[in-house]
């Protein structure tokens, strides 16, 4: 059949784009000529030449396609350069023939892989099986058909010397990850043998740095290994430490005269001479018919070399290598070796960044309120570690303080500012600063750390970034809120109904100067059984919706969340239930459930500044203390506390003074409050100086004491133990 008259295949498939490449041997007829005949050798006979092109003579070809159908079985081929000689690919046989059949199950659920998502599987070293029993080493694609789940093309590319060592070094290049550099120069290596391994000193592998190989310290752990099969036991895979012995004796191997240098083991009987004991062979040698190993230093050039893991090659002892083969293993070893150093120091880069923002997350809430969190990043390596961070910690007076961040970036510069805000932060509230004032001072540190000259972050900008702070009271059962450019934290009251708090928008952190505004607290109820979320935008943004479609999705979430729920798992269904399906930016969210002190565990009581004034706060705390059976010790140190406050209040304040006391789980927590400004300081004053010996009272009865301000004035807390 003439070719003019017969229906051709479309031009835009990949098989026919890969066969134009090629510029040789189409087959004549298209998929029909191929497929309608099950006599190989007429397919065959029926190819046309097409002129080589001037580029390329068919001595030189080293592009081939093959297309399958939906069985995995072969329609088209086009694999008629010398290079490719030997391959049977006939139409109508299973792909699977042509491959070695350790690698069967591997190749197949790829290609299956492929057919299901439509999404191709790009430049992976693998080998092909002659008629002969020799193996072809190539470079597979495969690539998926116009039409999902139709077919599949598989392009092979046999990976001449040069070739190969280009495409393994820009391959291993590729990827910051370390597990991940390991695997791609394993992957490289096995176009020289049936197995590969990279095992690596175990500080590289923690991302720690190796500045020497002193005896009694070698450590290795397998990092790599392929291909993918099942092993048998005993046998070292990915993640696993070798034995002792197993390093110690590679080690050595490969540090010869002081000096690393690369190896060669010919057959198993010098294997079992080198290693030794049957449990380091089982630990290293992959089987029978792999007996001979090279091994080749990866080495981090410097004075002196520091050697960082050994890569492995076993091969057939049938097959010995070649110096020429040697010499391109140490070459592409060498070039790959810098590679490793860069993962190690991105891995350690990223278990800095991972120990900061573990010990950023909030610990348990306490009696009053619970607390849980979920922190997922947008990518598991260490690009994803980004800015978002959230913490919660008990404030000395009994409240509870909520702060959740965004910090601009990744990286380890995103992660020092998060955690200076987040010191910075915990420590001025702590000192009794009101949300405001600490995100005042907070915006403050954003602008000097933004100064490339007198910054800390020198190179990195964090401006923008946001910040929303939470104070809950357990007596009143309010929050006190303030936010700087961040989205607004949900809550659910106890009946169920749930919306976002109606926070002021403020522009955010380090803004300019003409475009700053005043931080605003804004005070919201929170009776017991209330939930309040707070998060970060990852979780609620999604490209598909509006930013508030998504803030009502997260309120309808977590209005499901019952009381009796585990609060750790709600918060995880929560962040599964609303976070985007292709998660874009990190995700962080932070539940609190009100709990709060029961009633007849708190009393306050409202004085007139009159001198009268301490004498009735002593009546008043003695008789609830004996309501509570406060033992005696107990019960006189808190009245002298109290008496001593309210004196000091009634002397040094104008206007009514309010007392407080409450009975905590270790402790009597009194605050006294009053409408003075001054902040009371302990002097270096005895108990009988005149000036300041209220505070040195206090001071010796109490475990702490501090002072905390407020609209209308200050409140000393001070807390007794039971």
């Amino acid at each position: 059949m003439d070719s003019t008259s017969s229906p051709s295949p479309s031009p835009s498939s990949p098989f026919e784009l890969v066969s134009s490449a090629l510029g040789r041997y189409i087959p004549r007829g298209g998929a029909a000529a191929a497929a309608g005949s099950g006599d190989t050798q007429g397919d065959r006979t029926t190819r046309q030449r097409v002129p080589d092109s001037p580029a390329t003579s068919p001595q030189d070809q080293i592009l081939g396609a093959v297309n399958l159908d939906r069985d995995l079985r072969i329609t088209r081929c086009n694999l008629d350069a010398p290079v490719f000689a030997g391959l049977d690919a006939a139409a109508g046989s299973p792909f699977a023939d042509l491959l070695p059949p350790g690698d069967v199950p591997t190749v197949t659920r790829r290609l299956r892989q492929v057919l299901e998502t439509g999404e191709a599987h790009v430049a992976r070293i693998q080998r092909l099986r002659r008629g002969d029993g020799s193996e072809l080493v190539v470079s597979m694609s495969i690539l998926p058909a116009a039409v999902p789940q139709e077919s599949l093309t598989v392009s092979v590319i046999a990976m001449a010397r040069r070739l190969h060592l280009y495409a393994a070094e820009t391959a291993i290049g590729t990827s910051l990850d370390i597990g991940e550099t390991a695997q791609s120069l394993a992957q490289s290596l096995l176009a020289w043998g049936d197995v590969a391994a990279v095992d690596l000193d175990f500080a590289v592998w923690t991302g720690e740095g190796v500045i020497g190989q002193a005896q009694g310290r070698i450590h290795l752990r397998r990092a790599a290994l392929v291909p993918d099969r099942a092993w048998p036991d005993g046998y070292v895979t990915p993640g696993d430490d070798l034995p002792s012995d197993a390093s110690r004796l590679l080690a050595q191997a490969v540090r010869r005269d002081d000096a690393p240098q690369a190896i060669v083991i010919p057959d198993r009987e010098s294997v079992e001479r080198v290693l030794g004991g049957p449990r380091v062979m089982r630990a290293l040698v992959p089987g029978d018919r792999s007996a001979g190993v090279a091994c080749i230093p990866l080495v981090l050039e410097g004075t002196p070399p520091v050697v960082l893991g050994v890569a492995e090659v076993w091969r057939r002892a049938d097959c010995p290598f070649r110096d020429s083969e040697l010499l391109d293993l140490q070459e592409l070893v060498a070039r790959t070796a810098h590679h490793v150093d860069l993962a190690r120091q991105h891995q350690r880069e990223h278990t800095q960044v991972l120990a900061l923002q573990r010990r950023l997350l909030p610990r348990t809430g306490g009696d009053t309120i619970e607390i849980a969190s979920v922190s997922q990043p947008a990518t598991p390596d260490s690009a994803g570690v980004g800015g978002d961070w959230v913490n919660s910690f008990p404030l000395p007076d009994g409240r509870t303080a909520l702060v959740v961040g965004d910090v601009v970036g990744h990286g380890l510069g995103a992660a020092a500012t998060m955690g200076q805000l987040s010191t910075e932060a915990r420590a001025l509230l702590s000192a009794g600063l009101a949300p405001d004032e600490v995100l005042e001072h907070l915006d403050e540190t954003v602008s000097l750390l933004d100064d490339a000259e007198s910054g800390l972050a020198a190179g990195y900008s964090a401006l923008g970034s946001t910040c929303c702070i939470a104070l809950y009271d357990p007596v009143s059962h309010h929050v006190a809120l303030s936010s700087a450019g961040h989205l607004p934290p949900v809550l659910v009251s106890p009946d169920g109904h749930a919306g976002p708090l109606a926070v002021h928008p403020h522009p955010g952190l380090g803004t300019e100067f003409a475009l700053r505004e005043p931080f605003d607290v804004q005070t919201f109820g929170a009776p017991p059984g209330s939930l309040l979320a707070l998060y970060t935008d990852g979780l609620v943004e999604d490209p598909a919706i509006s930013i508030d479609e998504g803030i009502d999705r997260l309120a309808d979430a977590v209005s499901t969340v019952h009381p009796w729920d585990a609060l750790q798992q709600a918060a995880r269904h929560v962040v599964s239930a609303v976070a985007p399906v292709h998660q874009r930016d990190d995700v962080t969210l932070l539940l609190a459930r009100m709990i709060g002190y029961r009633k007849g565990d708190t009393a306050t009581w409202r004085l007139p500044a009159r001198d009268d004034a301490p004498a009735r706060a002593r009546a008043q705390v003695s008789s609830l203390l004996r309501q509570w059976r406060t033992r005696d010790g107990t019960r006189d140190n808190a009245l002298l506390l109290v008496s001593e406050l309210v004196t000091n209040a009634v002397r040094f304040a104008t206007g009514p003074i309010t007392v407080r006391l409450i009975r905590t789980g270790h402790g009597l927590l009194c605050e006294v409050g009053d409408t003075g400004n001054g902040r009371p300081r302990l002097s270096r004053g005895g108990l009988l100086d005149d000036g300041g010996r209220g505070l040195h009272v206090v001071h010796r009865l109490t475990t702490r004491w501090g002072v905390r301000w407020t609209d209308t004035g200050k409140v000393v807390w001070a807390e007794v133990a039971r």
